[in-house]
């Protein structure tokens, strides 16, 4: 007896499901994003593009050269906003 009063109720729900499966098959696709543009110069790029410049530095972070030439960076604090990257130092010829 409970059997034939569930039959209903479920064949409308795959009735029901079925309806929204092929909306969403038929509904527009979403056009994929375009490729990010190139950001500001991180602390990173800036000396791999400056390597004349030992020290430099964006407000926010302070970047020196080791004796082996590697940029040695700080980190950054969370609440900082960066500035323009500025070469406080260069190599003495």
């Amino acid at each position: 007896m409970k059997t034939r009063r569930l039959l209903p109720l479920v064949a409308l729900t795959f009735l029901a499901l079925g309806a929204v499966s092929r909306a969403q098959a038929d509904a527009p696709r979403a056009e994929p994003m375009p490729a990010p543009e190139a950001g500001p110069a991180t602390v990173f790029t800036y000396g791999k593009e400056n390597p004349d410049c030992v020290e430099w530095t964006n407000a926010c972070q302070t970047c020196k050269r080791d004796d082996k030439g590697a940029p040695q960076c700080s980190t950054a604090g969370i609440a900082c906003t960066p500035g323009a990257m500025v070469c406080r130092a260069t190599k003495a010829n």
